[in-house]
């Protein structure tokens, strides 16, 4: 269980609102979209990655309170090292079914040439 960051109360984390104070918590009524609220009088934009390193295209900024796309920079990106690893192979085979015509191609030449040296 999570909390509402308005009220306090104990809230069901696919939840779109909360059920007390009507809070919106995920954005276009989708449970997997978060949105971000900014505490206080400050703005999102502030503390934001997308917008230090100027790759934000929300059309509120800089003055966004409310955001889909915020990452906060104090907050480190650690990508899964095993989980690179998985999506390279799944790329190469990806690439393979696409390409595996000219592979056979490029093997069947290969072979030609060695035979003809023999």
């Amino acid at each position: 269980m999570s909390h509402c960051p308005r009220c306090h109360q104990l809230i069901d984390p696919q939840a779109l609102s909360c059920p007390h104070c009507q809070y919106q918590l995920k954005a276009f009524g989708h449970p997997g979209i978060p949105l971000y609220h900014s505490t206080g009088k400050e703005y999102l934009c502030e503390t934001c990655l997308y917008h230090e390193d100027d790759t934000c295209n929300f059309p509120q900024r800089p003055l966004a309170k409310e955001c889909t796309l915020y990452q906060n920079r104090s907050e480190l990106l650690i990508s899964d090292p095993i989980k690179s690893q998985r999506s390279i192979s799944v790329a190469f085979r990806s690439w393979l079914q696409r390409n595996i015509i000219w592979v056979v191609v490029l093997g069947l030449l290969i072979i030609s040439f060695i035979l003809t040296i023999l």
